[in-house]
């Protein structure tokens, strides 16, 4: 999935839990919920972006690290626009993305201990959509219908 519809989904969640706490958990685990639905990435994936970062190849990586920050900037402006922007709200958006900040810090550094975690965000929960060959439209749908439904929850929320 790509950050924005973790960002807004987190942020629907916000919206409609009124327990800030339990709010919060539920944005983190919404990111793994997200991910068992078939999905696209970016084009060149995260871990293609950070082996050449690894290698010295800035330049090859940085039209990933801008599609991404497009991307988070995006969800942050609809979050702003959809919402009543109460600080939960934004405090579940990023919550929702911080698997995914994980696996970048752990392809970084691999060493630094979150070997247990890549490998039930990357290899268990990402595998079992990625193992069938889904067709792009699919993986495309799945990510707007979850975008929509939760614009619709922040609007309404």
């Amino acid at each position: 999935m790509i950050l924005l519809v973790h960002m807004l989904f987190g942020a629907a969640i916000g919206s409609a839990i009124q327990n800030p706490i339990l709010a919060i958990i539920l944005a983190l685990l919404g990111h793994y919920f997200l991910d068992i639905f078939p999905h696209i990435e970016y084009l060149d994936g995260v871990e293609s972006s950070i082996e050449k970062l690894r290698n010295g190849g800035w330049p090859q990586s940085a039209a990933n690290t801008v599609k991404v920050l497009i991307d988070f900037l995006l969800g942050a402006l609809l979050i702003f626009i959809f919402s009543n922007s109460t600080p939960v709200i934004y405090a579940c958006a990023l919550v929702a993305i911080v698997p995914d900040g994980l696996t970048v810090i752990h392809s970084l550094f691999p060493k630094l201990g979150l070997a247990a975690h890549h490998h039930i965000h990357s290899k268990k929960i990402h595998y079992l959509t990625k193992q069938k060959n889904f067709p792009v439209s699919w993986k495309i749908a799945t990510q707007v219908i979850a975008a929509v439904m939760s614009i619709i929850i922040l609007i309404t929320g």
